[in-house]
C-alpha cells in the first residue's frame, strides 16, 4: 500500500509539474500575442494618426499594383481595397480611375493643408479679422476669396459651405422674395406656393458641346416643327455650345428657331482640375469669351446668351460665380443635386445651397451670388423603383450606364417623369450629348415616341428652355394661365428660310492653337485668325 501511495504521489507531482509547465508556456504565448497585438495596435495608430475619417491612402507609392492598392482606417481596424485591372487609385479624387487619368501614383497621402485658427478659446484677432494657421491676423473678407493671403495659405484651406467665414446665410423667405430671389430650406418648395396640381410640368432638354454637321440633322428630326406644347408653340431646348468644330451658321439657325443658346467654354479643357481651380480671369476668358464668339459669328444680337455650363460638370466655386456676376450671366447649370424625392426646384445663390455639394472633389460656391442655379437633379436609373435596391443617380442621361435597350430607356423616362409630375412638379431636366442618341437609333426612337406620347396625353406639360423656366418661377402661372404666358409664346412657331444657305467656310489658324488649321463656318465675314481665348473676335487684337 505504501508503494502505491508513493506512485500516486509521484504521478501527482508529475501532473503538477506538467500543468505548471503548460501554464508557463501558455503565459509566454499570451505575452507574445499581447506584444504582437500591441505592436499591431501601435503600427495602426502610427498609420492613422493624421488621416481624415474615410480617407484612403497608400502604404507603398509607385506605378503598377502599388498604384492600385490603398488602405483606410476604420473603427474596426484597417481595411484594404485594390482597384480593378486597368484602373489606378487617384489619391486626390479618392476613387479608382483610368490609368492614364491618374497622375499621383507617387503620392501616398492627400496633400496635408494647414487649417486656419477660426475657433480658439481666447480670440487671437480684433473684430473683423481672423487668424491664419500661424496665428497671423488678416481681414475676415480675405478668407476663401480664391487668393492665398496667409503666408501658409491656410485662408483658402477650409472653404466648404459649412466653414467659409464669409459663407452665404441659410434661406430666409422673408428676405428672399420673387421675382429676384427664390429659395427654400430644402429646395423642394413650389414657387408662389401654388398647389402641385395647378403647376405646369416643365421639361428642359439640353445638349452640350459643338453644333455641327455631325448632329444638325438629329436636331432637325427632334425639333421638326410638328411637336407642339399645349399653347400651340414648338417644343424648345437649350444648347450649351463649346467652340472648337462648331458650325456657327447652324447655331444661328438654331437660335432663329427659338431655341436657347448658352455657353460651355472655348477650350473645353480636358484637365478637370483646371475648372475646379480656375481664376475669375480664366473663367471670364472661357465663358464671356465664348459669348463674344457666339454673338459675333452666329449674329445673335438680342442679349439672350445668358447661361453657363462648365465642362465635365466641374463647378468652379466662388471664382466661377463671381465671374458670372461680373459678366452679367443669368444662370448656371453645372451643380448636381443628389437623387432625392421630391426633386429640387431651381434657386438663386443669394442664400446657402439647399443641398450638399455633390460629387468627387467638387468646388461649390459658398458665398452669396446674384445668379440663378438651374440645378441638375440626378435621375433615378433603376428599372423597377418599387423593388430594385438603391442605386446612385446620374445627372447626364448618357452617364446612366445601365440603360442598354430602347425599352429600358422608355421606362426610365416614364419613371422619372412620374417622380416629378406626381410630387412637386419641379422641372425635369434631360441632359444629353448628341452622339448618345445618334449612335443608338433605338434610344432615339424611344425618346421621340416618349415625347409624342407625353404631349398627346397631357395638356399641362411644356418642353421649354432654361430661361423660360426662370421666367415662370419669377412670375408663377397656373396651368390654365400658362397657355397665354407671354415668355412661352416668344418665337412660337418660326417659319421662313435660314440666314444663309451656304455659309462661309473659313480655314483659319491661331498662334494660340499652334500647328492646326481649323475650319470655322459662319454666315458673317471670315475673321483674320481662328478665335481663341485671347482673341475671341479673331481680329488679331490680343
Amino acid at each position: 500500500m505504501a508503494r502505491y501511495a508513493r506512485v500516486a504521489t509521484l504521478v501527482a507531482c508529475l501532473l503538477f509539474a506538467c500543468a505548471a509547465a503548460d501554464e508557463h508556456r501558455m503565459h509566454r504565448w499570451r505575452r507574445q500575442a499581447d506584444d504582437s497585438a500591441k505592436k499591431d495596435e501601435s503600427l495602426e495608430q502610427e498609420l492613422c494618426k493624421d488621416k481624415d475619417a474615410g480617407e484612403w491612402f497608400r502604404l507603398v507609392a509607385g506605378e503598377g499594383d502599388n498604384c492600385r492598392d490603398v488602405i483606410q482606417c476604420t473603427a474596426s481596424g484597417i481595411q484594404a481595397i485594390r482597384c480593378p485591372a486597368g484602373l489606378y487609385f487617384d489619391i486626390e479624387k479618392q476613387t479608382c480611375d483610368w490609368k492614364d487619368a491618374v497622375k499621383n501614383c507617387k503620392l501616398k497621402n492627400k496633400e496635408r493643408k494647414v487649417k486656419p485658427l477660426l475657433f480658439t478659446e481666447e480670440p487671437l484677432c480684433q473684430d473683423g479679422s481672423l487668424a491664419c494657421g500661424d496665428s497671423t491676423c488678416i481681414e475676415r473678407g480675405l478668407f476663401c476669396n480664391g487668393e492665398k493671403d496667409c503666408a501658409d495659405g491656410s485662408d483658402e484651406n477650409t472653404c466648404d459651405i459649412d466653414n467659409d467665414p464669409n459663407r452665404a446665410p441659410p434661406c430666409d423667405p422673408s428676405q428672399c422674395v420673387l421675382p429676384d430671389c427664390f429659395c427654400s430650406e430644402d429646395g423642394t418648395v413650389i414657387p408662389g406656393d401654388l398647389p402641385a396640381r395647378d403647376v405646369p410640368q416643365m421639361i428642359t432638354i439640353t445638349f452640350d458641346d459643338a453644333i455641327n454637321n455631325n448632329n444638325i440633322e438629329l436636331y432637325k428630326e427632334i425639333f421638326n416643327g410638328k411637336r407642339k406644347n399645349p399653347n400651340g408653340c414648338d417644343i424648345k431646348a437649350t444648347f450649351f455650345i463649346s467652340h472648337k468644330y462648331t458650325n456657327y451658321s447652324g447655331v444661328q439657325e438654331t437660335h432663329r428657331k427659338g431655341h436657347e443658346i448658352a455657353v460651355h467654354s472655348i477650350t473645353h479643357n480636358d484637365d478637370e482640375r483646371f475648372w475646379s481651380n480656375a481664376t475669375v480671369d480664366d473663367w471670364s476668358k472661357e465663358m464671356a469669351g465664348m459669348r463674344v464668339i457666339i454673338e459675333k459669328f452666329s449674329n445673335i444680337t438680342d442679349n439672350s446668351v445668358v447661361g453657363v455650363r462648365a465642362p465635365y460638370l466641374r463647378v468652379g466655386g466662388n471664382n466661377q460665380f463671381t465671374m458670372m456676376e461680373e459678366q452679367a450671366f443669368l444662370y448656371d447649370s453645372t451643380i448636381t443635386a443628389p437623387l432625392s424625392n421630391p426633386p429640387l426646384w431651381p434657386y438663386t445663390m443669394y442664400f446657402r445651397m439647399p443641398h450638399r455639394c455633390h460629387g468627387n472633389l467638387q468646388s461649390c460656391p459658398t458665398r452669396s451670388h446674384a445668379v440663378w442655379e438651374m440645378v441638375m437633379n440626378e435621375l433615378d436609373r433603376r428599372e423597377d423603383p418599387n423593388n430594385d435596391e438603391y442605386l446612385p443617380g446620374c445627372a447626364m442621361v448618357d452617364s446612366c450606364s445601365n440603360i442598354l435597350t430602347g425599352d429600358q430607356f422608355y421606362n426610365f423616362l416614364n419613371h422619372n417623369f412620374d417622380r416629378h409630375y406626381e410630387q412637386n412638379r419641379a422641372p425635369l431636366g434631360l441632359y444629353f450629348h448628341a452622339a448618345w442618341l445618334k449612335n443608338n437609333p433605338e434610344f432615339l426612337e424611344a425618346f421621340l415616341y416618349w415625347i409624342d406620347e407625353i404631349l398627346s396625353n397631357h395638356n399641362d406639360v411644356y418642353f421649354v428652355t432654361m430661361t423660360q423656366v426662370i421666367q415662370w418661377i419669377q412670375n408663377p402661372r397656373t396651368i390654365s394661365e400658362a397657355k397665354n404666358f407671354e415668355p412661352w409664346r416668344e418665337k412660337c412657331a418660326v417659319e421662313g428660310i435660314p440666314a444663309c444657305w451656304v455659309p462661309h467656310s473659313c480655314k483659319l489658324t491661331s498662334k494660340e492653337v499652334p500647328g492646326e488649321t481649323i475650319n470655322l463656318q459662319t454666315c458673317v465675314r471670315c475673321p483674320v485668325n481662328y478665335p481663341w481665348l485671347n482673341d475671341p473676335t479673331g481680329d488679331g487684337h490680343y
